[in-house]
């Protein structure tokens, strides 16, 4: 089995003391390649680094939601012209927060407008994030939707009636280690979403999954949000992984 963590932030300082033995681990569990999202301009260097020094480890570019404030147009001109100076798998990680703070509601909004176009100038998808967003999100995509874009909702936790939008949006859903919290719901959700919409992901080093659930998360617990999923829809892990793999590849042109 292989699989691709769709969704992980290796050059998080985090793992700044062991971050070779980590990769180590994820390749010791088949969990390659490693996809990257960049949060601002204070993120970009140390990620391409990491991708300079381990092939399988691929950035992409884009703007968090949360980094977004009164100045956030400064921060989009590097952006700008880090796509216009590479090739990138996606823009991400974009989107939408309400969670933490609401004051810069109308710049988030602006600011994925923004980079959604930027998406479909070169063809490339889309990761979001919408925390305590979602409906609005899916609002603004669908108010975007032109046949060009595509992309993943990172880290679903929505409902069955929101993952049958996504999917009529021809978006995926980044399924992680929520998805194995008792209390997350995702176990009556999960059932419901399609296969072929459906991409593995550990949003590292956050949100690890049972049973490191409070510690750091890695890449390589991959096969624990696999082999939960898998049990959710009734089907074997070999499945799952076979699955989310091609979709990965799908979604993020991979080779």
């Amino acid at each position: 089995m292989n699989f691709i963590d769709t969704h992980t932030h290796l050059y998080h300082k985090d793992f700044d003391r062991d971050r070779t033995d980590m990769l180590a681990r994820c390749r010791e569990q088949n969990v390659w390649p490693l996809l990257m999202p960049n949060v601002d301009h204070t993120s970009i260097d140390g990620m391409l680094e990491v991708e300079s020094r381990n092939p399988g480890c691929i950035a992409m570019m884009g703007l968090h939601p949360c980094s977004v404030d009164k100045d956030f147009q400064r921060e989009l001109y590097g952006v700008e012209e880090w796509l216009a100076k590479r090739k990138f798998i996606a823009v991400g990680e974009i989107g939408t927060d309400l969670y933490w703070d609401k004051t810069f509601w109308e710049q988030q909004k602006e600011a994925f407008t923004i980079q959604v176009n930027w998406a479909k100038q070169y063809g490339i998808p889309v990761v979001i994030h919408s925390r305590d967003s979602i409906d609005e999100t899916i609002a603004l995509v669908e108010s975007l939707q032109d046949g060009k874009l595509t992309g993943v909702f990172h880290c679903f936790t929505g409902t069955a009636a929101q993952a049958q939008k996504i999917a009529a949006l021809n978006f995926y859903m980044g399924i992680g280690g929520v998805a194995t919290f008792k209390k997350s719901g995702l176990d009556v959700v999960i059932p419901e979403i399609p296969l072929d919409r459906i991409v593995l992901e550990t949003d590292s080093p956050y949100l690890a999954p049972v049973p490191h659930r409070g510690k750091r998360n890695e890449s390589c617990y991959i096969p624990l949000i696999a082999g939960k999923v898998a049990e959710l829809k009734k089907i074997t892990t070999e499945v799952l992984a076979e699955a989310t793999t091609a979709n990965a590849k799908k979604l993020f042109n991979l080779p």
